[in-house]
């Protein structure tokens, strides 16, 4: 999509969550939870679109940052000119691709499938695609 939207002359956006276990992004820009971030040649330099990890520096304020996050974190991405692009589903682990998370007291014991004993077991979502206006 990326490669697409500049070809075309457009302008690419991602929205990321910003609460996913390894996102590097200035806080101080974070709204609700979320951060959009202009990943075009124009607005990064080393811009890297990893199968797992986007990483590039930009500049907030006129200050450079080193900005890091996994793909998982990827909400969305569109195109700023008409704001059509692809809204992903929330995927159900949110550790980065590199390693687990740290433990964590609050997530299930290793080997449990996050369902409570007795309910019905639900088969995993194909995904779909949704074009963003």
């Amino acid at each position: 999509m990326h490669q697409w939207m500049t070809d075309s002359g457009l302008t690419p956006h991602v929205m990321v969550d910003a609460g996913v276990t390894g996102v590097d992004v200035p806080k101080a820009h974070v709204r609700e939870g979320r951060i959009v971030l202009n990943i075009g040649y124009d607005a990064t330099r080393h811009l890297d679109l990893g199968n797992d990890w986007i990483s590039f520096e930009a500049r907030f304020g006129g200050v450079a940052r080193q900005l890091r996050f996994p793909v998982l974190a990827v909400q969305s991405i569109y195109a700023r000119e008409t704001g059509e692009g692809i809204v992903f589903p929330p995927e159900e682990s949110s550790a980065p691709p590199e390693g687990p998370a740290p433990d964590d007291p609050a997530s299930p014991p290793a080997g449990t499938v996050g369902t409570p004993a007795g309910s019905p077991s639900t088969p995993p979502r194909r995904p779909s695609l949704k074009v963003v206006k």
